[in-house]
């Protein structure tokens, strides 16, 4: 089997950014009420022109130039996304034109939050079989388009964004990606959910369900899922790779609501000082949430190289992934 490594992440948000007081504008609520059962201060949301090919396209550029990568090179380009603007032609494939990946094949994985971890088992996955080389992980979400903005209770948690990320064939013996956990429990498929509106044929037998597009979630469901599976996911992955948290430098977890995540560490035990976290400033990013805190942190200095991460997230389905990786120095990549 041929090593993988990781050879860099960037990330991409809307220009718009908006803050609790600015929503308390156009629904019922308050900064108070919105960083008590939240955690989150601010968010970036997108315009008509910003959508999940778009932000990924420019996440995508930002990584070619940091790593100065010929975007013809790239053999494969796998994106994570559950909230495109249309169903087809795919995020995937919109960013390889922008790009000028013209070698690569592409389509989208739709695995909501965990849609990143799972995206990079899929790159992982091909490099090790020899399919491909180097594969583009893109995991971009716009979910502020379908939430109802009526409804406090859902449309303050979520913001925009995207991310970028190239795996790559190594010569080295030891692969970047140590192992990874992946789960999902389709009898809990309606703790999130958001139908799509459709019209049915005027010949076929209809309910009248036609949809309404907004995205519907059982908060406290929810919260029970992740305190009982996410635990036993990390657990297990921990175990998979004979290591203790003493061998984990970083703790990175789907930024879905800090005040879960808190909870989540609590009962975890997780060592003080090894979470990070950005979903104060960035809300909840669905598939982009944990590359975008990977490559913020890198950038302002705070996730120092080389070291040792752990990433777990959940999301609708209800998907569940964790995934530990080595994240070599600068100087190791020549």
């Amino acid at each position: 089997m041929i090593s993988v490594r990781i050879r860099g992440t960037e990330y991409c948000v809307p220009r718009l950014k908006v803050t609790n007081d600015d929503l308390a504008k156009v629904v019922e609520t308050s900064d108070e009420w919105i960083r008590q059962r939240t955690g989150i201060q601010s968010r970036y949301i997108s315009s008509s022109a910003e959508t999940a090919g778009t932000l990924a396209a420019e996440a995508a550029k930002k990584l070619i130039k940091s790593e100065n990568i010929n975007p013809e090179t790239i053999d494969m380009i796998i994106s994570a996304t559950s909230s495109p603007e249309r169903h087809y032609p795919s995020v995937a494939c919109e960013v390889q034109s922008a790009i000028g990946a013209k070698n690569a094949s592409a389509f989208d994985l739709a695995a909501a939050c965990t849609g990143y971890i799972y995206a990079l088992q899929v790159a992982r996955a091909n490099i090790a079989t020899g399919f491909a080389k180097k594969v583009l992980v893109l995991a971009s979400d716009t979910t502020s388009k379908f939430v109802d903005w009526k409804d406090r209770t859902t449309c303050v948690l979520f913001g925009d964004g995207a991310s970028a990320t190239l795996l790559e064939a190594s010569d080295d013996e030891n692969d970047d990606i140590i192992t990874v956990e992946l789960g999902a429990d389709g009898d809990k498929k309606e703790f999130i959910s958001i139908d799509l509106q459709r019209e049915i044929c005027p010949l076929a037998e209809n309910d009248g369900t036609n949809g309404d597009n907004h995205l519907k979630m059982s908060g406290k469901e929810v919260y029970k899922y992740v305190m009982q599976a996410v635990p036993t996911l990390i657990d297990k992955t921990l175990e998979k790779a004979g290591m203790t948290w003493d061998d984990i430098d970083y703790f990175i977890p789907h930024q879905a609501n800090l005040r879960m995540i808190e909870a989540l560490c609590g009962r975890m035990e997780i060592p003080e000082g090894k979470t990070l976290t950005n979903i104060e400033e960035y809300g909840n990013m669905s598939a982009a949430s944990i590359p975008c805190v990977i490559s913020e942190k890198v950038a302002k200095g705070i996730l120092k190289k080389p070291s040792t991460l752990l990433i777990c997230a959940f999301g609708a389905g209800m998907t569940s992934g964790c995934l530990l990786y080595t994240s070599p120095s600068p100087r190791d990549r020549t």
